[in-house]
This record gives structure tokens, sequence and C-alpha cells, in this order.
């Protein structure tokens, strides 16, 4: 089996590579290397220090979950191809034909597709992960508003079929995190609750069977877009005290979720 992967460059990034690396034939990686380097403020976030700190806890947590840096370089079985931040959306279908060759494609973590290429991966049935419970919470930094909203229950991933439309695909299941120790560490295991189950999925090819479902935008909570995410949000997020046990899981809210134990 060949898979096709977008994603960036970050350490759990990484490890989803090692991950889809290890249960195919051939892994070819498209991967967009951010400007800054260091594992801190990602490069389409505001800067300032009240946000800086936020995403030293996020990328503590990212160690904590993820461990080290991985040097995916050296991988094999694996083919990468470097591009700049943000320009997946320009990127001509010519200039990577030899990544798209493949059985099984996955988005996670790229900028925005779109144009030829975006209709390639549709028609292709991609699988892009969404952090964040589709329908309730789709845009930009969902988990983040699922906790501030008091919906612990409702933090999560969403792995559904790629669309034009901004997490909106038809939705194949939902992974969540029963890690429920410190908040920053809760939502980072939901992302290897999603990275784990996919991976468990296309190895034992039941992502084939599985039957996806239309999102019902009316069950729609938020719509969250980036400059929703400021430091009078970030502030008031860190004020609150968060029970992640106040709402145990509704297993109906979701579809055939996957938990992460440990």
């Amino acid at each position: 089996m060949k898979i096709t992967l977008f994603t960036s460059d970050k350490t759990r990034h990484n490890y989803l590579i090692k991950l889809l690396s290890q249960v195919c034939k051939k892994l070819f990686v498209v991967q967009e290397k951010s400007k800054n380097l260091s594992e801190t403020t990602p490069d389409n976030y505001i800067k300032s220090e009240i946000v800086n700190d936020y995403f030293k806890k996020v990328n503590t947590a990212q160690k904590k979950i993820f461990g080290d840096k991985y040097n995916v370089s050296k991988i094999k079985n694996t083919k990468i191809l470097d591009i700049q931040s943000g320009s997946l959306s320009k990127i001509s279908i010519d200039k990577i034909s030899d990544f798209l060759k493949s059985d099984v494609y996955v988005v996670f973590g790229s900028s925005y597709i779109k144009n030829e290429l975006v209709n390639f991966l549709i028609k292709k049935k991609a699988i892009n992960i969404h952090m964040g419970i589709s329908p309730y919470y789709r845009g930009t930094d969902c988990n983040f508003w699922a906790l501030f909203d008091g919906n612990v229950h409702l933090v999560g991933s969403t792995i559904h079929l790629l669309s034009k439309g901004l997490d909106n695909g038809p939705v194949l299941f939902h992974a969540v995190s029963n890690l429920k120790t410190d908040i920053f560490e809760y939502t980072m295991s939901t992302v290897k609750s999603a990275f784990i189950s996919i991976s468990e999925k296309i190895h034992n090819k039941s992502i084939f069977d599985i039957n996806p479902i239309a999102q019902d935008n009316s069950k729609e909570i938020r719509y969250s877009q980036k400059k929703d995410f400021n430091e009078k949000t970030i502030k008031e997020f860190l004020k609150k005290r968060i029970d992640l046990n106040a709402k145990d899981l509704d297993p109906t809210l979701l579809k055939e979720p996957y938990i992460l134990d440990n």
C-alpha cells in the first residue's frame, strides 16, 4: 500500500509520518516548512508575550505526549518534498505528480488546499484530520473553544473526508482521549488518538469499510476564526477553572469514537 500525506513540520506532524511509514510499503510526504524553526508560536498567530506563553504550554504538552523530535528524513520507505509554509494552494499537480499515485491520501496540519489539487484529493476520497469535534466545533483552535465553553466532552478529533468547505466533509469517525490530568496534555492526547486510530484503521484496512455520514450543521455550537484567538480570550481561558471530568463522554454525540486510554 502507498500513502501520501500532506502535513507540517512540528514534532506531532513528524510523529504521524513515523506512524504511517510503519503501515505502508511507501509513504510520500508533502511537508510545509515553518518560517519559525522553533517549537513556539505558529507562523500565522499574533506574536505577544501572552500568546507565546500559551504556546509554550502547548509545546510542553506536545513533548510530553509525543516525545522528542523525529528525524523523518532517514525513514527508508518515506519520500519527503519540502515546501514553504502556506504555499500548498499554489503548487502545481505536475510538480508533485510522483506523490499522487497512492492508495490512501491523508491531510493533517497543512495550509488551505484549493484549485486542481483539492479537486484531485476529493476525487481520491482523501482523509482529513480536524482537531475538533465536528459538527459542533468547526474552524480554528476548536479544542481551545470547546474547553472555553465548558464542553470538555467535545474535545477531540474528527476524521472526515476532505471537502472544499472547512471541516464539513462527511465524518468517518471521531477520536478522543481519557488522559485528563492537564488541559494542554488532554487536548494534545486527542491528536495522538487521531493518529493512532487512523494508522490502525489503514493498516487493517477497516478504513475502507467505514460508511461516512454527512455533517448536521444545525448542531454547530461555534465556528471560530483566527481573529477570535487573541490576548483577551487567552487571559480569560487561563483564569477558568476547567474540570476535565465535569462532563462524561457521550457516545451518542460522536461517530464510532476511538478512545485513547494511555
